[in-house]
């Protein structure tokens, strides 16, 4: 039986300008491109369409939905247990990044393949390459050091014939982030990232917990929304350390890329972060706010090229 209702077209708090997700979700349209998704849309207590966001299988079919029906993807699958990230807060990411890029490009956001992006951390979904090919034409490499994640996100490359555009690497060192993945010769317009931000699974559980609760929708145990494996969720020492690493390591490769930035989910985690741009002698450093319905993040930029080296590097 057809889902029907009628088309809510109020916009949603403070995503990009740009985003195709202004909007609420369309199910009845997202389910006449991926049919499956039917088995999850339910009307909620306010009368509206929606599915149970706890549910990883309907979370995951709405995602392939919107890849499809927004980005053309048309085959997205990932193995049981990946992190399965709300499609709107990836497109925004890449959205501001390509206002950054056009700081550069004289107001104008670069487009096609000769825009190269380096994903950090693509994981098993692939989601931040097939978006921004799908937006921006740009091309994509990908990395990560969970072998299954390389294995589906690789799947998902070659099921849409995108292997020319995005390629995917194995990062062989968890203490390595840019160092094994950078060619000696290799330049890239931007780098992106979305460290795991939790210190340990313990944390991690305790913060869905939290969100759950405050939703008016207790849980109990560790469940995670969305999926995600250890490497995905935590890393020893939390975002603040990751994010240190990342600057440490980016010197080594200050002449490769243009801008480097990554997810900053904790806004405790900026002083630290500053400081050791600081001392690791970037020439300019941004802080960029997105929010998405409640949740608030920013993205950190920093590049160590000067202003000349920045407005002819293309």
């Amino acid at each position: 039986m057809p889902i029907k209702s009628k088309v809510v077209t109020e916009e949603k708090d403070k995503l990009h300008p740009n985003s195709k997700h202004r909007q609420r979700y369309n199910f009845p349209e997202l389910i006449k491109c991926t049919p499956h998704l039917s088995t999850f849309v339910r009307r909620n207590e306010f009368d509206d369409l929606s599915i149970d966001f706890k549910n990883a299988e309907a979370v995951k079919t709405l995602n392939k939905a919107l890849l499809k029906q927004f980005y053309g993807v048309e085959h997205w699958s990932i193995p049981q247990g990946y992190l399965c990230p709300p499609i709107p807060g990836r497109a925004d990411y890449l959205h501001y990044a390509a206002d950054l890029l056009a700081e550069n490009n004289k107001g104008v956001i670069p487009k096609g393949e000769n825009v190269k992006v380096l994903d950090i951390g693509v994981g098993a979904n692939c989601i931040y390459p097939l978006v921004g090919h799908s937006e921006y034409g740009w091309s994509f490499v990908g990395s990560d050091v969970d072998h299954l994640a390389i294995q589906s996100a690789t799947s998902i490359v070659k099921a849409n014939n995108l292997s020319e555009v995005i390629s995917i690497r194995k990062q062989s060192s968890a203490k390595q982030i840019f160092t094994g993945v950078i060619d000696a010769k290799e330049k890239f317009d931007l780098t992106i990232s979305n460290p795991p931000f939790h210190a340990s699974l313990k944390e991690a559980g305790a913060g869905t917990n939290k969100k759950w609760n405050n939703l008016g929708k207790p849980q109990s145990g560790n469940l995670l929304n969305f999926g995600g494996k250890n490497v995905e969720i935590w890393y020893e020492g939390g975002e603040e350390l990751f994010i240190k690493r990342m600057i440490t390591e980016s010197v080594d490769f200050a002449k490769q890329c243009l801008w480097f930035t990554t997810l900053v989910s904790k806004k405790d985690t900026l002083p630290a972060c500053y400081k050791a741009l600081k001392a690791a002698g970037a020439l300019d450093v941004k802080t960029i706010n997105m929010a998405q319905g409640q949740k608030a993040s920013r993205i950190l930029a920093w590049t160590f090229l000067s202003l000349e080296e920045q407005q002819i590097w293309r």
